[in-house]
C-alpha cells in the first residue's frame, strides 16, 4: 500500500503505477494482457473455458494539469478528477514535466489581509495558482514546465492506531488495485472454476473510460469493482442517510448514478459473507459512480457487484481506511471467485 500509494498517477498519466501494479501481477498471473489506453490485468486460469471473473481496481489518482504559466512565473491549473478547492490551499503537489519534478505549493493569502467578504467566500479552482519558486514565465520554462505538464498530490502513507488505520494520498483507487492483486495472491492453489482477471484500469477519475475498453478487453462474465467507498463516522455526517463506519467491514455499494447492483450477485456476497462470519456494511449514492457503471453495460452485460471500503476524506490530499476492512474484502472475494463455476454464473444471469 505504501508503494502503490506513493507513487503518483493522475488520470491519463498512470505510466509509473502501472509498472509497479504489473510487478506485482506477474508472479501471480499465467499472462498479463493490456489496453491501448493502459488498463492492464493478470490472468490466472483455474479452469480452461470456465467463466472470466473481472477484479478492476484503477490505477488513477486524482490530479491536476497545468494550463497557464502567468507572466510572473506562477502555475494555473484545471483540476482532472473532483476536488473540493478548500482542501487545496497551502497543500504541496509535484508538478511532473518532460525534464523532472518541481516541488510547489498551492497558493493562499495571509489571514491577515483577507477581507470580510473573502473570509466568507467559497474559492473556485480557477482563481488558485501553484508556486514553484519560479521568478517569471521565462523562468518558469527554463524549469521546463510547459501547459499540459500534470499535477500530483504529495502525501507521504502513514498508519494510525498501531497499523489498523492506513492513510494517505491515493488511497482512491491503490487500495482497491492492492485488493485486486490480494486477492489473485490467495487464488494461487489454483482451486477456482473460472479464469480470473485482476488488475486496474485507467482514467476512471475522469468518466470511467478505461473501464470501456478494458471491458472490451476482457469480455468478462462477471465483474466485481473494487473501490473505496464513503465513511460516515466523521463529525457532521450522523445525520446522514447511511451509516457507514470506518473498521465495520467491508463496503458493497447497492447502487450510485452509474449503477445499479446485480441482484443476484449481491445475494451472493451476501450470503457468502454470513458464511464467513464477516459484517458487511452498505451504500447508496445519487452522485457519483465507479467504473461498474461501463462494464456493466459492456458487451452483452455483465453482472458487475462494487466491493470496497469506508473512508475518510477521500479526494482530497489524505484519506483515512481500515486494514481489516480489507483483509475481510479480500476474503469475502476469495470465497466468492471460488463459488462462481458455470452453472452459478448461468443462474445470476437467467435470474
Amino acid at each position: 500500500m505504501k508503494q502503490l500509494t506513493e507513487c503518483d498517477g493522475v488520470p491519463g498519466h498512470e505510466g509509473a503505477v502501472r509498472k509497479l501494479m504489473q510487478s506485482y501481477l506477474e508472479p501471480l498471473s499465467g499472462e498479463i494482457i493490456t489496453d491501448r489506453l493502459g488498463s492492464l490485468f493478470g490472468v490466472k486460469t483455474g479452469a480452461e473455458g470456465g467463466p472470466k471473473v473481472m477484479l478492476a481496481g484503477h490505477l488513477d489518482e486524482i490530479g491536476f494539469m497545468v494550463t497557464q504559466i502567468t507572466p510572473k512565473g506562477f502555475l494555473r491549473f484545471t483540476q482532472l478528477g473532483g476536488w473540493w478547492p478548500h482542501n487545496l490551499l497551502s497543500h504541496r503537489v509535484l508538478v511532473k514535466t518532460r525534464g523532472g519534478d518541481h516541488m510547489g505549493l498551492i497558493g493562499s493569502k495571509a489571514p491577515h489581509v483577507l477581507t470580510p467578504d473573502e473570509r466568507n467566500k467559497v474559492l473556485k479552482l480557477k482563481d488558485l495558482y501553484i508556486d514553484i519558486g519560479a521568478k517569471s514565465e521565462e523562468d518558469a520554462r527554463e524549469m521546463g514546465v510547459r501547459p499540459g505538464d500534470w499535477v500530483a498530490p504529495v502525501s507521504e502513507f502513514f498508519t494510525m492506531r498501531g497499523g489498523e488505520l492506513w492513510a494517505g494520498k491515493a488511497l482512491d483507487n491503490r487500495a482497491g488495485c492492492s485488493l485486486a492483486v490480494e486477492v489473485l495472491n490467495r487464488l494461487q492453489d489454483g482451486n477456482h472454476p473460472n479464469v480470473v482477471y485482476a488488475g486496474a484500469t485507467v482514467q476512471e477519475e475522469v468518466g470511467l473510460r478505461g473501464a470501456g475498453t478494458a471491458a472490451n478487453l476482457v469480455q468478462p462474465d462477471i465483474a466485481f469493482v473494487l473501490d473505496v467507498g464513503i465513511a460516515y463516522d466523521t463529525p457532521g455526517s450522523e445525520s446522514g442517510s447511511m451509516s457507514c463506519n470506518v473498521g465495520d467491514g467491508p463496503l458493497i455499494l447497492l447502487m450510485d448514478a452509474t449503477m445499479i447492483s446485480h441482484t443476484g450477485l449481491r445475494r451472493l456476497a451476501v450470503d457468502t459473507a454470513e458464511e464467513l462470519g464477516i459484517k458487511v456494511q452498505f451504500d447508496a449514492i445519487t452522485g457519483g459512480g465507479t467504473d461498474g457503471g461501463k462494464i456493466h453495460v459492456s458487451g452483452i452485460g455483465c453482472p458487475t457487484l462494487s466491493v470496497g471500503f469506508a473512508t475518510r476524506y477521500i479526494h482530497s490530499h489524505n484519506a483515512v481506511m481500515s486494514r481489516s476492512d480489507f483483509d475481510q474484502a479480500a476474503t469475502l472475494l476469495t470465497a466468492l471467485v471460488r463459488k462462481l463455476d458455470r452453472d452459478t454464473v448461468e443462474a445470476l444471469i437467467r435470474g
